[in-house]
């Protein structure tokens, strides 16, 4: 493991907890909550949790880009690393007060998923990946399931924030997996759904319509815990068009047989 990258993982994990810390703190209180959909929600805890990032990051990594939820691309000329971060994932959960959401940190560099830190405040968990070093739940080592069929398997989903509108809602796929499962539960975190995933809490995990910050961090840790991540249609994860499939690889034909049929 390079140290570079070690320097990198230990400042994305300060940060993560500097924000954790402060969404941990405001929940409860009163928010202001903005509308930026007719069901997608942003509140003053998301960027008071997104400045912390940014400016930790601005300042540590002067020559990263960084993509962010709510104030989107910070561009750097010439830069080959790009963090991706989600200040808060699970917004309309914490805004009712609902103890399930998320910092969400990755890094790709020049394209690929190089490091990632989640970290949930609430649980006072930390889940964290490099590329090719594995994953991990507070500095120990996680794995998928083994479980191999998909009739005892225990899976998440969520639904797009333009559910009432569109035809593509996921609530066809829901039905399905619904009858061809153990459970399926709806949290409102992908990001923790994934790293769920990748320690062994999830069988697996799917869903469309997801932005980069939704799914970066948490597909590499599912990656480096020993899982599978590809699209609908079995091919390679790509964090930016919108659908993952994430499995502990042992079920992840029939879940994409459920999807395709």
């Amino acid at each position: 493991m390079e140290e570079t990258f070690l320097s990198y993982l230990h400042r994305a994990k300060e940060l993560a907890l500097e924000a954790g810390t402060a969404l941990k703190k405001e929940i409860g209180r009163d928010r202001r909550v903005e509308y930026k959909g007719e069901i997608d929600l942003v509140t003053d805890a998301d960027r008071l949790a997104e400045s912390i990032l940014i400016d930790g990051l601005r300042h540590s990594f002067p020559d990263h880009a960084i993509l962010a939820e709510e104030s989107g691309a910070h561009k750097v000329e010439g830069a080959t690393h790009l963090w991706i971060v989600d200040p808060l994932d699970g917004t309309t959960n914490y805004a009712h007060q609902y103890p399930f959401f998320c910092v969400s940190i990755a890094l790709e560099l020049e394209g690929k998923l190089t490091l990632a830190v989640v970290y949930d405040p609430m649980l006072d968990e930390t889940f964290t990946a490099i590329d090719g070093e594995g994953a991990f739940l507070n500095g120990h080592r996680i794995k998928v399931t083994r479980e191999q069929d998909l009739a005892k398997s225990f899976l998440s989903t969520g639904f797009p924030y333009d559910l009432r509108e569109t035809e593509q809602d996921n609530l066809d796929h829901f039905l399905k997996f619904m009858k061809s499962t153990q459970a399926v539960r709806r949290d409102g975190s992908a990001v923790l759904d994934l790293c769920y995933v990748a320690c062994g809490r999830f069988d697996g995990f799917w869903e469309m319509k997801l932005s980069p910050w939704d799914v970066a961090a948490g597909a590499l840790v599912v990656q480096e815990a020993g899982g599978k991540t590809t699209s609908f249609g079995g091919g390679p994860l790509d964090i930016y068009t919108g659908e993952v499939v994430a499995s502990n690889g042992e079920i992840h034909e029939q879940m994409l047989d459920v999807l395709s049929g």
